[in-house]
């Protein structure tokens, strides 16, 4: 008597709470923010849509510096290129954590100098930043309103067109002037010159976790130093870090190419990104080189 009295009382609010939770489980399943171009996608979503959605494969994970060095349809050595912007391992960490993709065999990571910046900013929309208790639409719900605000004007107009959202990643042709790139330097060094391990340390613990998951799930890891623009003076933390994380790989077993100072700046778009008209190309032939040189990978 006394629950049916409570419910009676409460079905308002009772029946509210469950069209919330109902609403957001129908919402979560839709997930629009992956499946509608009415949204904004982040660069993993763009990296599953551009491969027909597969979550499974060789992978060349890596920040902007990897999407913009490696062109995979030239690549003879074929891995997923999984470039994101402000990508860091941190992020690799998130995606193999929550089996959100499936790397088989080979793993292949590109390390600049921004990918184990604890402090450097990122995309808030990436996916394994969503708390499971977090509803979906307050989650995203700048981007529910940037579409809905779209939705609302073209409807006043009679139309329920919209405009596409961007689905390809951002590359980088052309060569930056020295102005331009003087000024990025300084921000660099303003933002992050004063940067030392103990600002790398989240990103030296997620690449102990990846190593241990590489060993455990039989992938053929290997890590390539991505090239900086040799014009320009490497940022102070670069060498500490180097040595760090090469002693680790080094004590796995793990193959290094180490690219940072290999290629001349007319090569680069700015500092840390080849163009793509003449650094890519050779980047991803001379990985190509390499890779093939350590042999097929074992199956997993």
């Amino acid at each position: 008597m006394k629950a049916a009295a409570y419910l009676k009382k409460n079905s308002f609010i009772l029946g509210l709470l469950l069209a919330v939770v109902v609403s957001n489980l129908l919402i979560t399943r839709w997930d629009p923010m992956e499946t509608s171009r009415r949204f904004y996608k982040n660069d993993f979503t763009k990296t599953l849509y551009h491969h027909d959605w597969s979550r499974s494969g060789p992978v060349f994970f890596g920040n902007s510096s990897v999407t913009g060095a490696y062109i995979e349809e030239k690549s003879t050595h074929p891995l997923v290129e999984m470039g994101l912007s402000y990508g860091k391992l941190t992020d690799l960490k998130g995606i193999l954590q929550d089996k959100l993709y499936d790397v088989q065999q080979e793993l292949v990571i590109g390390i600049d100098v921004h990918t184990m910046l604890d402090p450097l900013e990122t995309d808030p929309t990436y996916q394994w930043f969503k708390p499971w208790y977090q509803p979906y639409v307050y989650t995203y719900r700048d981007y529910f309103r940037d579409s809905g605000e779209e939705f609302a004007k073209n409807l006043l107009k009679g139309s329920l067109d919209y405009q596409p959202r961007w689905i390809d990643k951002e590359l980088y042709p052309g060569r930056k002037d020295d102005a331009y790139l003087k000024s990025k330097w300084d921000d660099y060094d303003k933002r992050f010159g004063a940067m030392a391990l103990k600002d790398f340390k989240q990103n030296l613990d997620a690449l102990d976790w990846v190593l241990t998951y590489a060993n455990d799930h039989r992938l053929a890891l290997r890590v390539i130093w991505m090239p900086w623009n040799k014009g320009y003076a490497d940022p102070p933390y670069v060498a500490s870090l180097k040595q760090d994380v090469n002693g680790r790989l080094q004590a796995a077993g793990v193959p290094v190419l180490d690219l940072m100072h290999t290629y001349d700046p007319p090569y680069f778009h700015d500092l840390v990104h080849l163009n793509r008209e003449d650094g890519a190309p050779i980047f991803t032939k001379e990985v190509d080189t390499w890779l093939n040189s350590l042999g097929k990978p074992p199956k997993s």
